[in-house]
């Protein structure tokens, strides 16, 4: 790692008048969306502390569905390797009454393969494995977690120049920490949440309790339940109970319970027994033969949804559960989580290394909390219609807008659509709200798609090839050399920007297959560092405009109307 980029000195020196930094970002919560944020941080050598209350090895399979979208993300990340190798498709449905197999069917609609979309399948994985997955990345590239260090206690500076927090590892040793910026990735009972006093309004989704467990278990051929599929009793008395095979292990099972008696409370302690489990499966399938070894891991819920009112306070962020929770219908709680982690380490990066402004980081707020609610609001109706539309089967079929891909920022503070004839039309679009209608084109605030190209030499070079890393990339798809001299004034002294000319006499890449031309039109389009296109034009001037309003380089030129 360049320990330029570290900026050690200015740690130590702080501002005039203030206390001088430990470091520049405490991350409370080591889940899925803090590791994620921690190895963003890490590429961008962003000096971090990464705290556990837990110690290392998360158990439970939990969030399993990782969605297109977000592998895209882990892609950029480096690591979807890991995850395709460790997880699988998902399974087809069976379902049954009693002892009777009554129907095959897939829970969920197929993704459409195309040179937009990499990824275009949801990929199951037991979330402890995605955790190990982000650990070892984290660590290759030079991280750490702090395990069973708990944060107990913070405070903001009164002129807003950081944050104070009180860190208690298991030993019972306290430690204080000062750091520009703290982010809460602690959960949907956050303790930085509630000591900020940020509202959060939760409503019930189901008034059943239900109990997941994963549970090694023996006797599958003689039970007849085979590993192929996802098993499923939906009107078993006293209510649904569903199996499946876990990826990543040979003999691990993933039990899912429903109680219809909603005054039950189950008790994992008590109802995730080996021996519970197994009178459990067999008074609600009739089943013999299948014995429950051992309990890995297991936890019992009634499912809520509820998002906090606000994600920013001061210095101090919320994301991932601490700032939002879904029922689990649809999968889309963890993706969610990751892609606010995502959408964040990028924000940061650009004000603590390349002199963006603060209000920057307000972007976080008004872009997540948007796409927050209206991932809530369709993992809410997924819930429902599991109940009335599903009922027979056990779920509902999932359509692809749980897929993720259609989400945007089109009206969101960082969109700017300035092509000549295409502004019109993004009035009215709801933030984060899927694309659609007869101006369904690619626009500023959309996620920048995927597109097979080689470079000069002829090999092999996709478009999220040119994304992957910390940086903008400008491409350029006028198809004029004229411009190629404009594009490059505009992003000369701006190091965090890349440019790609697709076409004209000295392409940086060719799009032989016409792919990319297809995909994003003509034009000048500056893709974000998550992946979503922040700007599209047709004038050079626009990109410079631009990339000041957003690092803070030069004065801050009117944008062409």
């Amino acid at each position: 790692m360049d320990t330029a980029a570290l900026d050690t000195a200015a740690l130590d020196a702080g501002a005039p008048g203030t206390k001088a930094l430990d470091t520049e970002v405490l991350i409370a919560g080591a889940g899925p969306t803090g590791l994620v944020l921690a190895i963003d941080l890490t590429r961008r050598g962003i000096r971090h502390r990464l705290v556990e209350r837990d110690g290392r090895g998360f158990p439970g399979s939990r969030g399993t569905g990782i969605q297109p979208r977000s592998l895209e993300v882990m892609d950029d990340l480096g690591t979807v390797e890991a995850l395709l190798a460790s997880g699988g498709p998902v399974p087809p449905m069976q379902t049954w009454e009693g002892t009777e197999r009554l129907r095959e069917w897939d829970l969920v609609e197929p993704g459409d393969p195309s040179p937009g979309v990499p990824y275009p399948d949801v990929l199951m994985c037991p979330q402890w494995r995605t955790v190990e997955v982000l650990y070892a990345r984290l660590e290759e590239l030079g991280g750490r977690v702090d395990f069973s260090t708990e944060l107990t206690g913070f405070t903001q500076d009164e002129d807003g120049s950081g944050v104070t927090a009180e860190l208690r590892r298991a030993d019972g040793r306290v430690e204080t920490v000062r750091a520009a910026y703290l982010v809460a990735a602690d959960g949907g009972r956050s303790a930085v949440r509630k000591a900020l006093g940020v509202p959060f309004e939760v409503e019930s989704v189901d008034a059943r309790a239900a109990q997941i467990a994963d549970v090694r278990m023996t006797g599958f051929e003689q039970a007849g339940i085979d590993r192929d599929h996802w098993h499923m009793w939906p009107t078993a008395p006293g209510g649904l109970i569903g199996l499946r095979p876990l990826e990543a292990s040979a003999d691990t099972v993933q039990i899912m319970a429903f109680w219809a008696d909603t005054a039950y409370e189950p008790d994992p302690e008590r109802d995730a027994t080996p021996e519970a489990l197994a009178r459990l499966i067999t008074e609600r399938t009739g089943i013999t033969g299948l014995v429950p070894e051992e309990t890995v891991w297991a936890s019992s819920f009634r499912p809520k949804a509820g998002m906090a009112e606000r994600f920013r306070t001061g210095r101090v962020f919320l994301a991932g559960d601490a700032a939002h929770i879904h029922s689990p219908a649809g999968g889309q709680g963890l993706n969610t989580s990751v892609q606010d982690a995502y959408n964040l380490g990028w924000k940061l990066g650009a004000v603590l290394r390349h002199g963006a402004p603060d209000a920057l980081l307000d972007t976080y707020d008004a872009e997540r909390m948007q796409v927050a609610s209206d991932v809530l609001a369709l993992s809410t109706r997924m819930h429902g219609q599991d109940r009335t539309l599903g009922f027979e089967r056990g779920l509902s079929r999932r359509g692809k807008e749980t897929h993720q891909l259609t989400l945007h920022y089109r009206t969101g503070p960082l969109a700017r659509e300035l092509r000549r004839g295409l502004r019109e039309g993004t009035e009215g679009a709801e933030e984060g709200a899927p694309k659609a209608g007869p101006e369904d084109v690619l626009r500023a605030g959309d996620r920048a798609p995927d597109a097979p190209c080689t470079d000069p030499s002829g090999a092999p070079f996709s478009l999220f090839d040119a994304f992957r890393g910390p940086h903008f990339t400008l491409l350029d798809l006028t198809g004029s050399d004229a411009e190629g001299e404009p594009v490059a004034a505009a992003v000369a002294d701006v190091e965090w920007v890349r440019t790609y000319r697709i076409g004209g006499t000295a392409p940086d890449l060719v799009d032989a297959g016409g792919h990319a031309k297809a995909a994003y039109g003509t034009g000048l389009f500056l893709v974000r560092p998550d992946g979503y296109v922040g700007l599209a034009t047709d004038d050079a001037a626009d990109v410079r405009a631009y990339l000041a309003e957003v690092s803070g380089i030069g004065a801050v030129p009117e944008m062409h109307p």
